[in-house]
């Protein structure tokens, strides 16, 4: 029967007609059309064609394809407009359609979006940060779904471009011996991005900041974590001898971070034609990022508070939980109440910063009730005479004050009652 008719069907015979009932229906035809449009990359078109469809059919089969559909058209037609949109059509998918398998999907197409959107380390790293936040919240709420790999991946090498960031702003620091700046941008590195293609390089830096301050006891972990955490960097030798020379036990290498170093050398790595036509992109150079390790899935805003404070020579010391390790002042902080001093900004007594005493300073008086409130302050701060003296050697000091505050505030009244009388005289000349 099978071949009959498809040899009549290749002799030109009419084909029969579809029984009834079994014809295509609209939202079918309008989702096959639409499907075709975008194909051919009339993406405007597609999309009118999936909106009709949402708008006209909304118990349809075929909605919720419909409406990740139109996400992936935006985020295939790229640009800045197009990813920015696609983001939020496929938030919006999210939204109305968690429980199903391609809200997994739409999430990863989310942290793809920002991840096309990334610029180089040097640029602006907003992107980069929304990029690592979605990766993660992917790997956190869809742990199971076959593209944790490619989302762990994507999160590594968005992670390398972010830690490639803060290592050239920490080396412009350190090279010109601004330690403080350097090591809080290498402390935050090391603890958020031990898979960083230079983390070792970091925690060298880290230990001679603290080794040139004289805290080599602090040098020393971050010496020990190069031994331990990346046992075949070329800088582990001369981390052991640092340690041998301050006097610290040398860790074993550890055995998960040897076998993934072990793993990044015999990764294939791009040579350097290409790694030169990929720097005349505009995105960020990824070649360097790990390909094995977990990557971190801990939020910036959730990370630890470990910071880098200097003392009074400028030796660092580093505080963690508020504990603080080596020597060195630590700052403090103080509440003060709007329109209060604290006590901490008032000069010494004696100081040339020190404010003079009241007593030596007069304040020029304005009126008759500003001018005696000094001249009672004096007289009350005066000793009263006793004994054989004379009280009016003591009382005056209080009356030349007065006379010679006083004076100023007469003429001033005298000078302002003119005025207003040659006023009065303009205003009524009769």
């Amino acid at each position: 029967m099978f071949a009959a008719s498809l040899m009549g069907g290749c002799f030109g015979r009419k084909k029969a007609e579809p029984v009834a009932g079994t014809s295509a229906e609209p939202d079918t035809v309008l989702f096959s059309k639409a499907t075709e449009d975008i194909k051919h990359g009339r993406y405007t078109v597609g999309r009118l064609g999936f909106q009709t469809l949402i708008n006209t059919y909304p118990d349809s089969e075929y909605l919720a394809k419909a409406k990740l559909a139109i996400a992936d058209s935006y985020y295939k037609e790229g640009g800045t407009a197009g990813l920015k949109q696609s983001i939020v059509e496929y938030k919006d998918f999210i939204t109305f359609f968690p429980f199903l398998d391609e809200a997994a999907y739409a999430q990863m197409q989310v942290g793809m979006a920002h991840y096309r959107q990334m610029e180089k380390p040097d640029r602006d790293h907003a992107e980069m940060v929304q990029a690592e936040a979605e990766l993660q919240t992917f790997l956190e709420k869809y742990p199971n779904s076959p593209l944790v790999p490619q989302a762990e991946q994507r999160l590594r090498e968005v992670q390398e471009v972010l830690a490639e960031g803060n290592f050239g702003v920490a080396q412009f620091y350190y090279i010109r011996g601004a330690y403080r700046a350097a090591g809080a941008r290498l402390i935050e590195l090391t603890n958020r991005y031990p898979l960083y293609s230079q983390a070792d390089q970091a925690n060298w830096m880290l230990g001679q900041i603290y080794e040139k301050t004289e805290h080599n006891d602090i040098a020393g972990r971050y010496y020990s974590r190069i031994v331990k955490d990346y046992p075949l960097s070329p800088l582990a030798g001369d981390a052991k001898n640092k340690l041998v020379k301050f006097g610290v036990p040398v860790p074993p290498a550890d055995a998960a971070a040897l076998a993934r170093m072990k793993l990044e050398q015999d990764a294939d790595r791009p040579g350097i034609v290409k790694r030169s036509m990929t720097a005349m992109k505009t995105g960020p150079d990824v070649s360097s990022a790990s390909r094995s390790g977990a990557p971190t899935l801990t939020p910036a805003s959730e990370t630890g508070d470990e910071t880098l404070s200097f003392g009074p020579q400028a030796g660092p010391a580093v505080s963690v939980g508020g504990a603080s390790t080596g020597t060195g002042s630590t700052a403090t902080v103080q509440m003060v109440t709007p329109g209060t001093t604290s006590s901490a900004d008032q000069p010494a007594a004696g100081s040339p910063d020190a404010a003079p005493a009241a007593s030596d300073t007069a304040a020029p008086a304005t009126s008759n009730s500003t001018a005696a409130a000094p001249v009672s302050a004096v007289a009350a701060q005066t000793p009263t005479a006793t004994g054989t003296g004379d009280s009016s050697s003591t009382t005056q000091p209080a009356n030349t004050t007065t006379s010679s505050t006083t004076t100023p505030a007469n003429t001033t009244q005298e000078s302002s009652s003119k005025k207003k009388k040659k006023g009065l005289a303009k205003l009524n000349p009769f």
